[in-house]
């Protein structure tokens, strides 16, 4: 497993079939990339999930694998899917068919960060852009898929809970004439996960006191689809955090409400995996 790219912090023993993962949160920048970068240290982290992993680092207290990223989102976006390479910043990549995550510029190579800063002065190879996927992509992606099928094989289901952080600026609009969301759940609108369980994921997120909505703005990205398959029960939810709930967005740091909040995302942990744990492990048996 390449160390640089990503982390699995396992439990010392599975006692649910739920798996997070926090594929934006990487902070890890190469000194080789920063030197390829127009950006200054604090912009070229504006996409970035920051402390999201932190945020959820009690699940294998409860019986559930973390997976984290290490290196960050600008330099390689795990939620996108591996053919998403973008001919404007990729020498070498023929123009295909129209994908807006590809125009916007966030391709599985990013060529912006937050709101549309360029990262580069100019392209880069096709070669460096394959070296990035294989140093970071498809380890991380072979390890979800590898700790999936072992949540399937123990417990008879998986629910993986993808955990992202959303810009507060995203959700202004939905607090008029009320309370913003503090979470959006994505399950592609039922394609990504049943009812059921993104019913359990939401009440445990309202049970601490969270205002949760679904599907909008955030519906779920590539690992959402991709891994998304109710019928095999194998579920994927998408959380998405307002970042003003537990940090300073502008300075890239922890707030003074981040250990608050911590503790409810804690509780929301306990929940959920003690709902997709022993009971459902004996049933599979």
């Amino acid at each position: 497993m390449p160390q640089d790219a990503f982390q699995l912090i396992m439990p010392r023993s599975r006692r649910s079939g739920l798996v997070f993962a926090s594929p934006h949160s990487g902070r890890r920048y190469p000194p080789e990339f920063l030197a390829q970068s127009r950006l200054d240290p604090v912009t070229i982290r504006s996409s970035e999930d920051a402390f999201v992993d932190q945020l959820f680092e009690a699940a294998p207290r409860f019986g559930a694998p973390l997976l984290k990223a290490l290196l960050p989102r600008a330099y390689i976006d795990l939620n996108r899917a591996a053919d998403e390479l973008d001919p404007a910043l990729i020498r070498g990549v023929r123009r295909a068919t129209a994908n807006p995550r590809i125009s916007s510029g966030l391709g599985v190579i990013p060529r912006v960060v937050a709101n549309g800063r360029a990262i580069y002065e100019g392209r880069i190879s096709r070669a460096e852009a394959e070296r990035r996927l294989a140093r970071a992509w498809h380890p991380y992606h072979a390890c979800l898929q590898g700790l999936l099928e072992e949540s399937r094989r123990m417990f008879g289901e998986a629910v993986l809970i993808d955990c992202h952080s959303m810009p507060h600026e995203a959700i202004t609009h939905f607090g008029r004439g009320g309370r913003c969301p503090d979470v959006v759940l994505g399950d592609r609108f039922g394609a990504a996960a049943s009812e059921e369980v993104v019913s359990r994921v939401q009440r445990a997120f309202e049970n601490a006191g969270l205002k949760v909505v679904r599907n909008a703005p955030f519906a779920g990205a590539f690992t959402a689809q991709h891994y998304g398959r109710p019928s095999r029960r194998q579920h994927v939810v998408q959380v998405e955090i307002d970042r003003a709930l537990y940090m300073d967005e502008a300075g890239i740091r922890p707030n003074a409400h981040f250990g608050e909040l911590k503790a409810l995302i804690t509780q929301v942990i306990a929940e959920i995996t003690a709902l997709s744990g022993g009971a459902r492990r004996l049933a599979a048996e």
